[in-house]
């Protein structure tokens, strides 16, 4: 006969409890690379590190909110003009719609450049082929 195996509940600290939000996953390197690439609607610089807020089950991007930034692989350069700045920024509009705007997918674009973290001669290319789709 099997016997019981123990319960230890320090090994289960992180886990979410039911009904509280997954904690947010930071990479600061991530986002200092993401400052260095060219903007990916403008191809201007300097780019700050735009979060995608909004959620798409189809890239797994769940729903953020309540003043709670998406995890830092959602970001994608964006120049501050484009960024925070004036009536026809991303958080001026709907995000939806400032992404349709420019034809461009921010979910596909952020995990691409997060997949080559660090390797600039991707990224650039993975901004330019953005820009021209």
């Amino acid at each position: 006969m099997a016997g019981r195996l123990p319960y230890y509940p320090e090994a289960f600290a992180n886990a979410p409890v039911k009904g509280q939000k997954r904690p947010r996953k930071e990479d600061g390197a991530h986002l200092k690379w993401i400052r260095t690439l060219p903007c990916v609607v403008s191809g201007k610089r300097p780019a700050d590190a735009a979060h995608v807020r909004y959620p798409d089950p189809v890239y797994g991007k769940g729903e953020t909110g309540g003043g709670r930034k998406s995890d830092d692989r959602w970001t994608v350069p964006l120049h501050r003009s484009l960024h925070t700045e004036g009536p026809d920024a991303q958080h001026s509009m709907s995000e939806r719609a400032f992404w349709d705007k420019h034809g461009i997918d921010p979910l596909r674009v952020a995990l691409a450049l997060y997949n080559v973290t660090g390797d600039d001669e991707q990224g650039e290319l993975i901004i330019r082929n953005a820009r021209k789709a």
